[in-house]
């Protein structure tokens, strides 16, 4: 049954004097002005006339709402050997798009049905929902229209609205009707729309496929239990989600013993598609396989759209391997899957890769057939493929269990990008797990190739394999599972016993495949490090302030498995590397500070060790003298004075109770030597001659490991020529 709208003609002379036939059909009343009301499917032809030039066409026209449009030609046995293109008027904003062409290599329909009472047609194309259509069909040799099959004419599909989503969505704004101005006719003709389709109602019913075939259909004898398979079905939306109209579809289904491989298409058309719109473009692909092309309903056994949607496509039981019409040849083992969209250049979402690969795996798995694996498939038509493979009808030939139009007839579908996609969605559907890796392991210190922790830990993982195509994923300890997490999951966690282990992530297709993770080295341990050599201060060479003084801050931390870091807390914050001892710092003087340290493991263990100094300035006035000094003053002294003395055996000599000490000096270029005695014994030799200047400068220091009395003593040599020394005091800690 095909319900056709006849649009009525007219003509018009060229100035060349060519007759250019055109039709027009009154624009629907205010589409807005109904707003989303429920609407049937609708189909109307507009004949192409031929022209002086060679060619079909129908000029820029005027039309009712349309959303998706063909060309189509009579007798399904005629190929179309040349090129069709048109271009739409937007209903929203008036806009003429620019040509496009139309994939006239569509496969002819096969079966006892087939035959030249069906028509020829090109793949649909939407457009998305427009009042304006232009046409031109040129035959290969682009000068004659003789070769071109009879009764060409645009199918302009309105999918109507069907779905409750669909009548809650804001309708399109309406533009008023305004033709192409290159290819406008000179006079408009209102059609009589006696030939309008019926307004039937479409039904709205829930949005999952039933598994069982739709009540619409006739029962068959012979229709085939449906097989559990190995692997889950993946949610579908039924015919009924996506408002098809089964009057359109009144023949039974048909039925093949089994599937033994998928094909994978593209619908061809645009990729800019709103998901929303998804419903209606099935319903439209609907609408013309039936319509336009004479098949008994929709060519495909599913479609999927860029968000992963999948639906329905053949009625019979999406759990049944149905008979479709797809992939001229191969239909009568097989199942069909469309993506909706054109991927000639451009390649599908990894959303509908993931649900292409789902679907592809669960109708395979009803057979027990791995994906990833070949299959000899019996030709029922003698061809070539796109690749020049020549096929004999009745003879078996090698086919990937999910193979591509292009495989099995001589087509770019499905276009050259989502056919380079192919071997991933036969790794996807069949498994395992690809690129499956641990990221990271947090509560866990990294040292080398060992991890540490006190206990617990999580472990975090990537994969390239979509989630809803994994079971689930397991925390292996000591190749034992310890802990699951579902397919989508990325992380999860467990706690360690104390001792050495091995850690690892085991990912579960759904196909019962496994990968595992390289196992980590993981130590747990709760020991903290010790600090064998509490933190001390002693002072060091440098520049001496009345407000702070040069120290080196000292200490040694071990770990019995692996130090981390030492950390300074207090006065001030550093952090050391867990070989480094020592640090060059600064105190204040005359002020106790507590030096606070905290020594961590890779593990997370960590302990802490202080220590209080107090670096402590005499003055030179303090020292007992000896011999001739002489007091001098300037700011640039440690309290604006110093002694010097040039005077042969002249000393100084300081009392302190301490662990470490320095002697302060002023340098210059005539600076002498002195003799340093500590505790009555000469250690030291100290020449303060420089080259340049300098005031306050620490030259020698000395430390004990704990504090006690000391006396330091400096005595002037009366180096020949240089003898004098400019003292400026002694630093200690104590």
């Amino acid at each position: 049954m095909k319900r056709r709208a006849w649009i009525t003609l007219g003509a018009v002379v060229l100035g060349g004097g060519g007759l250019v036939t055109y039709a027009v059909a009154t624009p629907s009343q205010d589409p807005g002005a109904a707003g989303r009301a429920k609407r049937p499917v609708k189909v109307y032809d507009l004949a192409l006339k031929g022209t002086t030039s060679g060619k079909r066409e129908l000029p820029g026209t005027q039309t009712k709402q349309f959303s998706m449009l063909g060309v189509s030609w009579t007798d399904a046995t005629k190929r179309l050997h040349g090129s069709a293109q048109v271009r739409t008027r937007s209903l929203e904003t008036g806009a003429w798009t620019a040509w496009k062409d139309l994939e006239a290599n569509v496969d002819p329909l096969e079966g006892p049905k087939a035959g030249a009472e069906m028509r020829g047609a090109s793949e649909p194309l939407w457009v998305g929902p427009s009042d304006g259509v232009q046409v031109q069909v040129v035959h290969k040799n682009g000068s004659s229209d003789s070769g071109l099959p009879k009764g060409l004419e645009v199918n302009l599909v309105d999918p109507g609205v069907a779905t409750d989503a669909e009548m809650k969505a804001k309708p399109a704004a309406y533009v008023a009707p305004a033709v192409s101005d290159s290819a406008s006719p000179t006079d408009s003709v209102t059609p009589t729309d006696s030939a309008s389709p019926s307004e039937s109602a479409v039904p709205t019913a829930p949005a999952s496929a039933s598994s069982t075939p739709s009540t619409s259909a006739s029962p068959s004898a012979t229709i085939p239990t449906a097989p559990p398979s190995t692997v889950p079905e993946p949610s579908i939306t039924s015919r009924a989600g996506w408002g098809a109209d089964e009057s359109l579809s009144p023949d039974p289904s048909e039925y093949n013993p089994d599937v033994k491989a998928v094909f994978v298409h593209h619908s061809d058309g645009t990729n800019d598609y709103s998901c929303a719109d998804s419903a209606s473009i099935v319903r439209g692909i609907y609408a013309y396989h039936t319509q336009t092309n004479g098949w008994n309903d929709i060519g495909y056994n599913f479609l999927v759209d860029k968000c992963g949607t999948i639906f329905e496509g053949r009625k019979g039981g999406v759990d049944r391997p149905v008979l479709g019409a797809h992939t001229y040849g191969w239909n009568r083992e097989s199942t069909g899957i469309a993506v909706l969209g054109d991927h000639t250049s451009t390649g599908a979402t990894n959303a509908a890769l993931t649900s292409v690969a789902r679907i592809a795996a669960w109708k395979l798995g009803q057979y027990n057939a791995d994906p990833v694996s070949t299959v000899k498939l019996t030709a029922g038509a003698t061809q070539t493929n796109y690749f020049g493979t020549s096929f004999t009808a009745g003879s078996q030939y090698t086919f990937n269990r999910i193979s591509s139009h292009r495989d099995g007839y001589n087509t770019q579908c499905p276009g050259s990008s989502l056919y380079g996609q192919l071997p991933t969605i036969r790794a996807w559907a069949s498994g395992p797990v690809q690129d499956l890796k641990v990221t990271s392991l947090s509560g866990a210190g990294q040292s080398g190739s060992t991890y540490y922790t006190k206990g617990a830990i999580t472990a975090k993982w990537s994969t390239t394999t979509p989630g809803s195509l994994i079971s689930k994923f397991e925390l292996l300890v000591d190749g034992k599972a310890v802990a699951t997490a579902s397919g989508t999951a990325t992380s999860v966690g467990t706690t360690l016993a104390l001792g050495t282990h091995t850690v690892a992530v085991r990912a579960v297709h759904q196909s019962g495949k496994t990968t595992t993770t390289t196992a980590l080295n993981v130590v747990a341990e709760t020991t903290a490090p010790t600090f064998t050599t509490a933190p001390k201060l002693s002072l060091r060479t440098g520049t001496v302030n009345t407000t702070s003084v040069p120290v080196t801050l000292g200490w040694k931390a071990t770990d019995n498995t692996a130090l981390k870091s030492v950390s300074l807390l207090t006065p001030t914050t550093a952090t050391f590397g867990p070989t480094t001892a020592s640090s060059s710092r600064t105190a204040a003087s005359g002020t106790a500070s507590t030096w606070s340290m905290k020594a961590d493991d890779y593990a997370g263990n960590t302990r802490t060790s202080s220590a209080s100094f107090t670096p402590m300035i005499l003055q030179e006035t303090s020292a007992t003298k000896s011999g001739t000094w002489t007091s001098r003053s300037s700011t640039s002294y440690l309290g604006g004075k110093s002694y010097s003395s040039g005077s042969k055996a002249a000393s100084l000599t300081w009392t302190f109770t301490g662990r470490s000490a320095s002697w302060v000096v002023s340098r210059a270029s005539s600076s002498g030597q002195a003799y340093v005695y500590v505790d009555g014994v000469k250690v030291s030799t100290v020449d303060l001659k420089s080259s340049s200047t300098l005031y306050r400068q620490a030259v020698w220091t000395k430390s004990w490991s704990s504090s006690a009395k000391h006396t330091v003593k400096v005595v002037v040599v009366g180096t020949s020529g240089r003898p004098t020394i400019t003292t400026d005091g002694l630093v200690y800690i104590k």
